[in-house]
């Protein structure tokens, strides 16, 4: 009826409309009843009303399911496929039931075999429809890719996002950037939960690398797509073939990978709160130590002089400045981002040649000692020594080892010397404190105060110090 906007029906209406569609769409499959645009129109309007589940059962059950599949891969339009690929889509997303339909009706195969296609839409569709299935049906991941070219597939689509990326179109393309990130998103699932097979996708690292520079990294939210995803997709892969450290670490510039990631990891670590940045900063860390570990000597230097305190970082406390390194070092002891503080542990020490020395005298044996502890390796002998480092003219400086810092720009206390009453009662509430933390099982060790007083370190007051009582 004119004037009348699909899909605005509510409750029992919205419910017998939903019914009324999912019948007709469903003779139309075996009678072809409706016209093309009618058909269409048709499932526009379910898009519409799935958005919602409330009162929209049809769409979810075995046999709605069914009709999706069947208009989605088999219909000879692909107007209408897409249309059908949308509202299924969006009913994987919200009823995880449906995803193992798809599975078991045997259609991950047919959205398998849709990724070979040059159409953004279709990419777009049919990576979102397998991306879905990977969430609690992996078990047919290793036959896609096995007997039906699942990684050939994805490496193929990425190859023509590289080539695209870098004939710099002048109009951005939103579909293709859409297309993109789940591809990525896909190729990490996949890689993750079939690592045995992660090798067959290797041949895809070239087109990641390439990726790289597809766009400017923003301002704000640097992780978002396409670099969050791309970073992510190389932990699960093998970057160790020729091919791929040659991709990496190409001869004629071999720091640029690493230059990029670093410049990531910078602008994420100044632009996210402690509220994603777990999350989202964690698997970028978790990149740049893969590729750390694979990388050349030459490359491994040249992060290990952009990722740990400099000479300028140590005129004060390490961890203090809004250097990246500062924000590393403050990060890796962050209550709120437990994975991350461990990633960033674990980059820092391997940064150090996995040397606990060489360790503690990069981070200060104040941030290098938890992480020690918890890996089990030994405290080095010298980690409470003094030792000399370069500053910005290559002159050696001795170093406080706790902390990190220059002991020549080390603040001298301005506070007055304690009298004599004020180190009594401070002795005192030490005494009481351990005493305390001793019987309620805390810790078992002499206290201190009373060791102090066997050992002399205490003298009786002279009658001239005692003050009379009232």
């Amino acid at each position: 009826m004119p004037g009348i906007q699909l899909g605005t029906a509510t409750g029992p209406a919205k419910l017998k409309a939903v019914t009324e569609l999912v019948n007709k769409l469903t003779e139309d499959l075996d009678k072809a009843s409706l016209l093309p645009k009618d058909r269409d129109e048709a499932l526009e309007e379910l898009k519409i009303y799935g958005r919602d589940p409330r009162n929209a059962d049809p769409i979810f059950t075995k046999d709605g399911i069914s009709m999706l599949l069947r208009h989605g891969f088999n219909s000879s339009s692909g107007d209408t496929a897409r249309a059908a690929l949308r509202v299924l889509a969006n009913s994987m997303l919200l009823k995880p039931e449906t995803r193992r339909m798809l599975v078991d009706q045997g259609f991950a195969i047919k959205a398998c075999e849709g990724l070979k296609t040059d159409n953004w839409d279709n990419e777009f569709l049919t990576s979102r429809i397998l991306l879905l299935s990977t969430y609690g049906t992996k078990e047919h991941l290793a036959n896609l890719i096995a007997e039906h070219q699942l990684a050939e597939n994805i490496t193929e689509n990425l190859s023509r996002h590289a080539k695209l990326a870098a004939t710099k179109p002048v109009q951005p393309q939103p579909m293709e950037d859409m297309a993109l990130a789940e591809i990525l998103k896909l190729l990490f699932n996949v890689t993750h939960f079939c690592k045995d097979e992660a090798s067959r996708f290797s041949s895809a690292v070239p087109h990641i690398v390439e990726l790289f520079w597809k766009q400017d990294i923003p301002t704000s939210k640097p992780l978002e797509s396409p670099f969050g995803p791309l970073a992510n997709t190389l932990i699960n892969l093998d970057i160790s073939t020729a091919t791929n450290q040659a991709a990496l670490f190409p001869s004629s510039e071999p720091n640029k990978v690493a230059a990029r990631l670093i410049s990531l990891l910078d602008s994420a670590m100044a632009n996210y709160g402690d509220n994603d940045i777990d999350v989202t900063v964690t698997p970028l860390i978790s990149t740049m130590l893969k590729v750390h570990e694979n990388a050349p000597s030459s490359v491994r230097q040249y992060m290990s002089s952009k990722l740990l305190p400099t000479a300028e970082d140590r005129q004060s406390v390490l961890g203090k400045g809004k250097t990246l390194s500062a924000r590393l070092l403050k990060n890796s002891t962050n209550p709120m981002a437990p994975a991350l503080r461990d990633a960033i542990s674990h980059l820092l020490f391997n940064l150090s040649d996995k040397d606990a020395s060489k360790f503690v005298e990069n981070v200060g044996y104040g941030f290098a000692s938890g992480f020690l502890f918890q890996n089990n390796v030994p405290i080095p002998g010298n980690a409470s020594t003094t030792f000399n480092a370069g500053d910005s003219t290559g002159a050696q400086r001795l170093v406080n080892p706790i902390t990190g810092q220059f002991l020549d720009q080390e603040k001298v206390s301005e506070m007055p010397p304690m009298s004599e009453d004020e180190k009594l009662s401070e002795a005192e509430r030490l005494f009481v404190l351990f005493e305390r933390l001793k019987k309620n099982g805390i810790i078992d060790v002499e206290n201190p105060v009373a060791q102090a007083m066997r050992e002399g370190k205490f003298r009786d007051l002279g009658d001239d110090e005692v003050e009379e009582l009232d």
